[in-house]
């Protein structure tokens, strides 16, 4: 099911296999990304969100000043959710990004109780992290019916068709 509840973000949810993908979708303004962050922590509270996607190729670079208020008051309450996976998808070429990742991580690593994996985009983390169930395709396909092809904001690499086949 895609949700439209917070616009910064383009969120799908998939309740069975308690899924939750998130991409940014306002673009270049991160004006209000930590309003968007707090109702996205919210949001994955109430469905009981166990598997999560963040699509970092999406995002501006993120800040300093984010990436402070991301470790001091955002990453606590995550880390907190009955999450068991998280696939982060980012391109190598999201060296800002990947960097402050990076650094969340290590600093939250004593409280992170999940799986995290990386992935270059979201479809091959997409796979993963809902290992390979058959309800996968029909999620790509309402993604795709919405969003389009999953062409990053930052890199303009569409995602390989290969992976969207229903052949079985």
């Amino acid at each position: 099911m895609i949700i439209t509840t917070i616009p910064d973000l383009s969120l799908q949810h998939d309740q069975a296999l308690g899924l939750l993908r998130v991409e940014w979708a306002s673009g270049q303004d991160m004006r209000t990304f930590r309003s968007s962050a707090e109702q996205l922590l919210i949001l994955a509270r109430e469905l009981g969100v166990r598997h999560m996607l963040l699509d970092m190729n999406t995002f501006s670079d993120i800040s300093v000043y984010d990436q402070v208020w991301l470790g001091v008051n955002w990453m606590p309450p995550l880390t907190k959710l009955p999450l068991e996976r998280v696939v982060l998808a980012i391109s190598r070429r999201r060296v800002h990004n990947q960097l402050a990742l990076d650094s969340l991580i290590a600093m939250s690593r004593p409280f992170i109780k999940f799986d995290i994996q990386f992935f270059s985009s979201a479809v091959p983390g997409m796979h993963w992290i809902c290992d390979y169930s058959s309800r996968l395709p029909a999620l790509l396909m309402e993604w795709e019916a919405v969003h389009g092809l999953g062409i990053g904001a930052s890199d303009g690499v569409a995602e390989p068709r290969s992976l969207y086949s229903r052949s079985h």
